[in-house]
């Protein structure tokens, strides 16, 4: 099998070069939307290609692509201010379909009824919300999940699914309403035999001559088509495939699950292209169904087939990425005056609740019935978010901070500032009914992270940003990942910031924190490779792996312009095994070979594939947020290296230290001395010297070897160093504390007492 992985790659990369595009947009492995993207849709205008869908409670989302791989989000075309939005699980908007209609775009979907919205451009603003009249002949209504088709001739349609039994084609006029003339298609699936079972989701396109109607057995289930040359309701005309059959064939991978098409679109080299949706397997199904790229082919009945979307990497359509990132949440310094497309609201939400002009650089949220947030889809599976908020809670209902909600929104995962049932100012990490809480001795003011590492979470804060402690321990959160209730009310999981009780203050949010281990076997997008539950395995030559949205921060402006996350990488820092020769990881920004590689890290036998070692390299100028694309290079034929983790270590990391590191001419070697006071509370300085330039670490355990904190992990200058720790949230007792650099390792004891 690595043998045609290989041969595939050598001429996809050839021919790469040969069309100057990079070899990391050639191919894909889906979900190219990764979370949340049900009954997709997907319209191509110009060079775009614009997809939507059913978004239920979170407030909608349009898309925009140029290669059908890399999406942005452009636009929320029904704001949720609008009254009729409500707010419930599973409620909100059904199905969504953008289209250009004789120079303007109509955005359709359904809202217990059909409305429509126009614009002047897809980026809005979108109007207010237009309810579709019911046709005389439809009493069932027009139902949800439709979508829309423009025929050669000018004309356009409605395709409407109003329970089991009905589906109809329905002509609509220029004014977007329906012009009376409906093809009643109902034969399709009757009752009460229902042989396609909702026969749902319906959409059509044109190919060769034929007129093809696809629909899904259900949310999950078979993909069906039927084909017709002329455009009719009558049943002798349209060739329709058994219940029996399904669109999707071939061997299945984690995205077993895949129907509800979009109609296919046809692209200039002859190729065609549908987006589907798919759920990822059992324990991550509460992620929801995710957007999958499949490519078209017609059989020689002329009808068409999909192959099941593969874990592996597939040819890429032949198209320009135009500089889009991968689709993954982005992160949000705040300093624009209105919200950014990628944002959503969770159900009815009035523009008076939130805010980006209240404070300049920060987004106010007000508690709206009890509560208010900002969401965008959780469909990774590690990832470091972090918050600066400026809270004042009262009591114990009052919370603010960052979260991952469910679709049922009953499950939370959550980091947030709150007052105890003592009364107390806390700091909390709560999964269900695991909570962990310390004392907050920081003030109003204070940041947060939550790192998910697969179905585990953890919580931190820090009164910098720079220097992290950790809330109590690392939680199992595999319950949110699950079905909780029947198809999760239809919604997956999403990640972001929220507020109950009181309003707060955000300062920022950070997707993917590059500071931050970053688990190498999560890729976004990969070549080659094989991601296993620990590590990322089956490195070869040139095989390459995408881990999308990290943020580098930015030194570049004056701290006084407003810069929220002042940091600046001078470090890789990658943990890799190997029993071979090892290897290189070269280290790309936003695409290999036509991005910035910034740098070389050299892999080196470390003698067993079990033993891993740290592995270094300096990097060139960083800030803001990138896509990291990582090639590994080596002797051909042999598995190169592991690699488990990696991030980047900035001067910010520890300017506690640098800013007390005193000259004192040449040092002769490593010491670490004892800490002072000792006992101590809450806090003590430990001081420590540097012969010469190195790597240094040090880190506070228990006793039992559980991290504490880590208040050192960079390359220094040579030196004399002291810094502080904080035990205010630890308890009485014994500590230790362990200094590594190059081949030395010191540790010593330190006592807590309260």
């Amino acid at each position: 099998m690595k043998r045609v992985v290989i041969l595939l790659g050598f001429f996809l990369i050839f021919g790469s070069y040969l069309y100057g595009k990079s070899p990391s947009f050639s191919t894909y492995v889906n979900p190219v939307i990764p979370g949340d993207h049900p009954d997709p849709t997907l319209t191509k205008i110009g060079k775009y290609f614009y997809t939507s869908g059913s978004s239920f409670n979170p407030t909608p989302k349009i898309y925009r692509s140029t290669d059908l791989v890399h999406w942005e989000v452009i636009a929320q075309p029904v704001s949720a201010s609008w009254t009729t939005y409500g707010d419930s699980p599973g409620g909100g908007i059904w199905g969504g379909h953008m289209v250009l209609y004789n120079g303007v775009y109509w955005h359709y979907f359904g809202k217990d009824a059909m409305y429509f919205v126009t614009a002047d451009q897809p980026e809005g603003p979108w109007s207010t919300p237009t309810r579709v009249r019911v046709p005389a002949s439809m009493p069932a209504g027009l139902g949800r999940d439709n979508s829309i088709f423009i025929d050669d001739d000018g004309k356009w349609y409605l395709l409407t699914k109003a329970g089991e039994p009905n589906n109809h084609i329905v002509e609509l006029g220029q004014d977007g309403q329906p012009t009376g003339v409906v093809l009643n298609i109902s034969w399709l699936n009757p009752a009460p035999a229902l042989p396609y079972g909702w026969a749902e989701g319906p959409v059509m396109w044109k190919y060769n001559g034929y007129y093809y109607y696809s629909f899904a057995q259900h949310l999950v289930g078979r993909q069906y088509v039927m084909r017709s040359d002329t455009l009719t309701a009558d049943k002798s005309a349209w060739t329709v495939v058994s219940s029996n059959s399904n669109m999707f064939t071939g061997p299945s991978g984690n995205f077993n699950t895949p129907n509800h098409i979009s109609p296919a679109v046809l692209l200039d080299d002859g190729t065609s292209w549908v987006i589907a949706h798919s759920y990822h397997g059992t324990s991550w199904k509460a992620q929801g169904r995710q957007g999958l790229l499949c490519q078209v082919t017609y059989n020689t009945q002329g009808f068409p087939v999909i192959q099941y979307p593969s874990n592996n990497a597939v040819q890429a359509p032949n198209l320009p990425s135009s500089g889009i990132p991968w689709m993954v949440p982005k992160s949000d310094m705040f300093t624009n005056s209105t919200l950014k497309p990628e944002w959503s609201f969770l159900g009815y939400t009035p523009d008076r609740t939130w805010s980006l002009t209240e404070r300049e650089g920060w987004l106010y949220l007000q508690p709206y019935g009890g509560s208010n947030t900002v969401i965008q889809n959780d469909g990774e599976h590690s990832y470091a978010l972090i918050t600066r908020v400026d809270f004042q809670p009262e009591s114990a209902r009052d919370e603010a901070g960052l979260w991952i909600i469910n679709g049922p929104e009953t499950h939370q995962a959550k980091v947030f500032s709150t007052v105890n049932s003592d009364g107390k100012n806390v700091l909390a990490c709560r999964f269900q009914n695991t909570v962990y809480e310390v004392e907050n001795t920081i003030g109003a003011i204070v940041w947060l992270k939550l790192i998910r590492d697969e179905h585990k979470v953890s919580g931190f804060y820090s009164a910098d940003g720079l220097s992290w402690i950790m809330i109590g321990e690392t939680i199992n959160v595999a319950a949110i990942d699950v079905e909780q209730t029947q198809f999760n009310n239809f919604t997956g999981n999403q990640q972001g910031l929220y507020v109950k009780g009181k309003p707060a203050f955000f300062d920022l949010y950070i997707y993917r924190d590059a500071y931050t281990d970053i688990p190498a076997k999560n890729p976004a997008n990969h070549f080659g490779v094989s991601p296993t539950s620990v590590y990322l395995g089956g490195i070869h030559n040139d095989d390459w792996a995408l881990y999308a949205g990290i943020e580098f921060g930015n030194m570049t402006s004056p701290a006084d312009q407003g810069v929220d996350y002042r940091k600046h990488p001078e470090q890789i820092h990658v943990i890799a095994s190997s029993e071979t020769s090892g290897g290189t990881v070269e280290v790309w920004l936003d695409s290999i070979d036509t991005g910035q590689k910034i740098a070389e890290v050299h892999i080196e036998n470390t003698e067993g594939w079990n033993n891993y070692a740290d592995f270094t390299a300096s990097v060139g100028n960083i800030s803001g947020r990138h896509d990291v694309y990582l090639r590994f290079k080596g002797a051909e034929n042999e598995q190169l290296f592991r690699m488990k983790s990696f991030k980047f270590n900035d001067e910010q990391t520890i300017s506690s230290i640098e800013d007390s590191r005193k000259k004192e001419g040449v040092l002769s070697s490593f010491s670490l001395q004892q800490n002072y006071p000792n006992p101590f509370n809450p806090s003590t300085l430990i001081r420590f010297k540097v012969p010469y330039k190195s790597f240094v670490s040090l880190k506070v355990t228990n006793l039992l070897g559980k991290e504490i904190g880590e208040l050192a992990g960079k390359e220094l200058l040579a030196g004399a160093y002291s810094v502080p720790f904080d035990a205010s949230h630890l308890a009485s007792g014994l500590y230790l504390y362990t200094l590594r650099a190059n081949n030395f390792v010191e540790t010593k004891k330190m006592f807590v007492i309260k």
